[in-house]
């Protein structure tokens, strides 16, 4: 029985630490959908973060300043996104994209200039673990949250402001009115395109935290690649939540737990590379038989001349 109890406490606490940077990037792509704007340019907000992050933590040897330096990164990157499709009109599949690839070419750049190296960082101030001693003499559940950082903590904490936000707030729901329909809101005198922004900005800085966590606290390094796609799983998973938080929060820890499995069975008889494929697979899964009846709100992607 103790063994069974093992291994569901390593699947659970794999399953959690994997979904911290998707649910915190999934939120963010909520607030961008709500407020009317695709969420296509995450992964680059994501690979914002999780450079400027390192990069902050390195300058400053402090995590904490590098995870500001992280939110202040995916907040500049979004505005690209919003000013070339909210200001300019830019289609937004192209202004998303242009994220993603400024987010890619970036931090080769800076590390060719400070290490001369394009793929690897030097080890940085990290987020440890978080001890909580009334919590830690619980049977099961303590040694799970023992193993957990602040930033899951605060990651639930997001979760439940943005369900209150979007829930029981006006502010919330003048967006959610700017992402269903920008005319009417506008007619209504709520500042639609100031929403938009705001939409983007809580996009990017939710998305660069995401990233934080993958630089500062799963690793302590920033790798080439290490987003590996999450961003545009995100996508897949705010989908799957129907836009919601609560909804972001249940699909990315269900994400985690696939994308644990490669490392709780890297020692096993399965090939390495076909337990790397199951977070993918899950997405083309979900893609295919998960997304029947979804209403995307239908001012995504539409403009109007405020009155």
């Amino acid at each position: 029985m103790s063994d069974v109890l093992n291994m569901v406490s390593i699947i659970l606490i794999s399953s959690l630490r994997m979904s911290i940077p998707m649910t915190l990037t999934t939120v963010g792509a909520v607030y961008s959908v709500r407020s009317g704007i695709s969420e296509l340019g995450c992964e680059g907000m994501m690979i914002a973060g999780a450079f400027f992050g390192m990069l902050g933590s390195y300058m400053t040897q402090n995590v904490w300043l590098g995870l500001c330096w992280a939110l202040a990164a995916g907040v500049a990157i979004s505005m690209v996104h919003g000013v070339l499709h909210i200001s300019y009109r830019v289609n937004q599949t192209i202004s998303g994209m242009s994220v993603n690839l400024l987010g890619i070419a970036i931090p080769p750049i800076i590390m060719q200039f400070l290490w001369k190296t394009k793929t690897l960082s030097p080890s940085v101030p990290s987020f440890k673990k978080v001890n909580l001693p009334w919590f830690s003499d619980l049977p099961f559940f303590g040694r799970i949250l023992g193993e957990m950082n602040v930033l899951f903590y605060l990651m639930l904490i997001i979760v439940l402001l943005s369900w209150l936000f979007f829930s029981k707030t006006v502010f919330g729901l003048r967006m959610r009115m700017v992402g269903e329909n920008p005319t009417v809101a506008s007619t209504l005198g709520i500042p639609v395109k100031a929403y938009k922004y705001l939409g983007t900005a809580l996009c990017g800085a939710l998305s660069g935290m995401g990233g934080a966590y993958l630089s500062l606290g799963q690793m302590d390094l920033f790798v080439q690649g290490m987003t590996a796609g999450r961003g545009y799983i995100a996508m897949v998973i705010n989908a799957f939540g129907r836009y919601n938080p609560i909804g972001a929060l249940g699909g990315s820890i269900f994400f985690g737990f696939f994308d644990s499995l490669q490392i709780i069975f890297q020692d096993s008889f399965i090939p390495s590379a076909v337990m790397m494929m199951t977070p993918y697979v899950f997405t083309l899964i979900v893609l295919v038989f998960g997304l029947k009846n979804l209403k995307i709100p239908a001012g995504v992607g539409k403009h109007v001349d405020e009155q």
